[in-house]
């Protein structure tokens, strides 16, 4: 409901955002003719004949009595966040023609792509209208719009009746070649709408208040927010944090509107700078709820949301590796903690004596307790047994007894979607599968009933009965099993002897493997395009994930995080060796940390992957842990370790940062994408990279880098443009696999 999410997830790349159709990269045919100017050369120039090749400079820097050399830390351009070097932006633009004319013969192929892609979408779709207070409201797509309009009406309005047109991105993104909206606030009394939107990809957002009455867009202007807003005291005020000029949240401040912002109130400040600080109200909004923490620590204070500049209650003191996030309801708190067990447990206690924890829900090896929600009349528990989503009713009386609901699949992801009211007695959940499109449900509590709203439209047409899904296990190198999903078509071998090939085909494998985020089995309709020609779709459910409870996420971290690479790598030889596709003929894909494991996959056994594609990876590891001054850096060394400080922590992170261990071998074909103004990533890992690949590999297979000169972490903004991301990055792979004339089977 209300309650912010816990901090294990904070420093997820855009997870969110990563809905694992690939939202990372540049699309230079949706360019606007000035980024052309400055990242292409002119029409008249001749397309070059053979990529650009990065100049060496002497560099080296000495920890722990070892001395690297980087010979391309000139692509680091030292006044970052600024980027004016011009020799590093001349690097980069080269690179980027040299992508363009790489790619320029399979420019139908990439239109083909795209097509059959947009003709899955429903243009002018719109979402199940949802009550908050007074109003139902609900966000639509107009046909051949990239953005959505967001809309309400009254309760019990007829069903015919005209929405009230609250928010228009479409109108908000004029003039911008980025967009992105963030936080949307309603305020309690429906009047007031604050938002926040980011027009350059940096991910430093600026928040604007709307009278819903009026139409009238106050002047109140927060720049620089980097977290939800959050209405208080009756609706006249907002909660929110700024980015610091290292793009981390330290604080908490109170905005009143029509108040100028520099008189707003501080009431946090954090002093650790590897955590953040986000906030948000408890289930009956009558507590604000103000969180600090890092990926394995956090510390909760709570105060009356009518007065939010009253005295901070603090939970508990924060202790090294507790984490623990709160609700509260009628005078009890309840607290999801891994204080005693590592798959975690509910407690709760009196809001006056909030730190004595009483154990309501004990913590479990077989169930993983993720995360869970207060009604009026019963909660909800979320987790996962076996790897599989539970949603589970609970009643305040009889807590240890959980209601699951029952879903129509063996292999499925699914949640509670937005459940807004507290006195909720119909639940919002989303359900999908690897073959069953987005489903937007309502689970009705007292009778146990599911009521299926909408299920996703396929406009080109969609029949599930003919592809199928199955999980299977691999049995990594330490013995432990690692389980894979897989979709494919139930004919996928006709489709292949009709494209002339005989025995295993294609198999595309992905993974993310890390933070503790679980890539969940569902549905893509740009996967169809890969599936309707053959290829065969994995998700292998690694280690650095907590797809199998909270300890599968640790043995993938610090000291163990070879376990996620050589779980990825075992994987793929599994599949081999279970007939679903054969050598060279694996392509693969992963972004930001799941960009890292594509970069130390290619280091470790090259000769599995026909192609790969790395979006924003994170590949110099070790050069950014070194480099406190980043903006991510300091928080992250709970995740792979300080090297600074720690000498094994130097050694290790080395022994498999991909920048680090590229060597003189054979490497597959690779598509490598960043973003100039990407602040989780920064831009010079994947230029780095790819430059000391360029000098060091001894094949002549492809290897493209194209940099969004003008967005950041997710790529090019609006559905359409990120669409034909994915087009290009399909057509690079069937290019490399030589199925360029491959038409999608019927």
């Amino acid at each position: 409901m209300h309650r912010i999410s816990q901090f294990r997830l904070a420093t997820l790349t855009c997870a969110a955002s990563l809905a694992f159709a690939p939202l990372w990269g540049v699309e230079a045919a949706n360019q606007t003719q000035s980024e052309r100017n400055t990242s292409d050369v002119s029409a008249e120039t001749a397309a070059p004949t053979s990529p650009p090749i990065a100049e060496k400079r002497d560099h080296s820097y000495t920890f722990h009595g070892i001395t690297i050399s980087d010979p391309y830390d000139w692509l680091y351009d030292k006044s970052y966040p600024e980027i004016d070097d011009e020799d590093v932006l001349e690097y980069l633009r080269a690179e980027n023609v040299w992508f363009e004319a790489a790619m320029e013969p399979h420019a139908q192929l990439t239109e083909t792509l795209f097509e059959e892609m947009r003709a899955r979408i429903k243009e002018d779709d719109s979402t199940v209208p949802q009550r908050r207070g007074d109003y139902l409201y609900w966000s639509e797509f107009e046909e051949g719009a990239q953005y959505r309009k967001h809309y309400r009406k009254p309760v019990g309005a007829p069903d015919n009746a005209e929405g009230q047109l609250i928010l228009d991105e479409t109108a908000l993104a004029e003039g911008h070649e980025y967009f992105r909206l963030g936080a949307v606030a309603v305020s309690k009394n429906g009047r007031y709408l604050a938002y926040s939107t980011d027009t350059n990809g940096s991910e430093r957002y600026t928040a604007r208040v709307k009278d819903l009455e009026t139409g009238e867009l106050f002047g109140d202007e927060i720049p620089e927010v980097r977290t939800g807003l959050t209405w208080v005291a009756n609706d006249t005020a907002l909660v929110y944090g700024k980015a610091n000029e290292n793009w981390r949240v330290l604080d908490a401040r109170l905005h009143r509107i029509g108040t100028p912002v520099s008189e707003d109130v501080f009431l946090y400040r954090e002093e650790d700078e590897s955590f953040s600080v986000n906030s948000g109200l408890s289930a009956q909004e009558d507590y604000l709820i103000i969180a600090t923490g890092d990926n394995e620590t956090s510390e909760v204070r709570f105060v009356s949301a009518a007065d939010p500049t009253g005295e901070l209650t603090l939970v508990k003191p924060r202790r090294k590796g507790v984490e623990y996030e709160i609700d509260m309801r009628d005078g009890e708190l309840f607290v999801l903690t891994n204080d005693e067990h590592i798959n975690f447990r509910l407690a709760k206690s009196p809001v006056d004596s909030p730190e004595n924890w009483q154990t309501v829900l004990e913590g479990s090896n077989e169930f993983y307790l993720t995360d869970f929600d207060l009604f009026e009349t019963f909660m909800v528990t979320e987790g996962r047994l076996n790897g599989l989503d539970q949603v589970q009713i609970r009643r305040y009386d009889a807590p240890t007894q959980a209601e699951p609901i029952a879903f129509p699949e063996a292999s499925y992801t699914a949640g509670l979607s937005s459940n807004p009211e507290y006195d909720q007695t119909v639940l919002r959940l989303a359900y999908e599968s690897m073959v069953t499109p987005d489903s937007v449900y309502d689970y009705h509590v007292e009778n146990g009933q599911l009521e299926l709203l909408k299920q996703q439209e396929i406009p080109s047409g969609y029949d599930g009965d003919l592809y199928v899904t199955q999980r299977t296990e691999v049995e990594a190198r330490d013995g432990t099993m690692i389980p894979v999903s897989v979709v494919m078509r139930k004919d996928r071998e006709a489709l292949l002897r009709e494209r002339g090939i005989e025995g295993p085909g294609p198999l595309h494998l992905y993974a993310y493997g890390a933070y503790g985020y679980a890539v969940p089995p569902g549905f893509s309709t740009t996967r169809l395009s890969l599936l309707d020609r053959g290829f065969a779709y994995a998700i292998a459910h690694i280690r650095g994930g907590d797809d199998l409870g909270r300890r599968w996420y640790l043995q993938g971290k610090l000291f163990e995080r070879a376990n996620t690479f050589n779980d990825f790598v075992d994987a793929g030889r599994g599949l081999i060796a279970q007939g679903f596709t054969g050598e060279g003929m694996v392509t693969a894909s992963g972004g930001s940390a799941g960009g890292e494991l594509m970069g130390a996959i290619v280091n470790q056994d090259p000769q599995q992957y026909g192609a790969v594609v790395a979006h924003v990876p994170f590949v110099d590891v070790l050069g950014t842990m070194l480099n406190e001054e980043l903006p991510l850096t300091p928080g992250e060394w709970q995740e792979w370790g300080n090297p600074i400080t720690d000498k094994s922590a130097f050694a290790y992170i080395l022994s498999y940062s991909p920048y680090d261990q590229v060597s003189a071998q054979d490497y597959p074909p690779m598509l490598v994408t960043a973003g100039l103004n990407d602040p989780r990533v920064t831009y010079w890992e994947p230029a780095k990279w790819v430059a000391k690949l360029r000098d060091t590999k001894t094949d002549d297979n492809t290897l493209l880098l194209k940099t969004n000169m003008g967005a950041g972490h997710g790529g090019q903004s609006g559905r359409w443009n990120s669409l034909r991301e994915t087009a290009e990055e399909y057509a690079f792979i069937l290019w490399q696999m030589e199925m360029t004339d491959a038409q999608a089977g019927g």
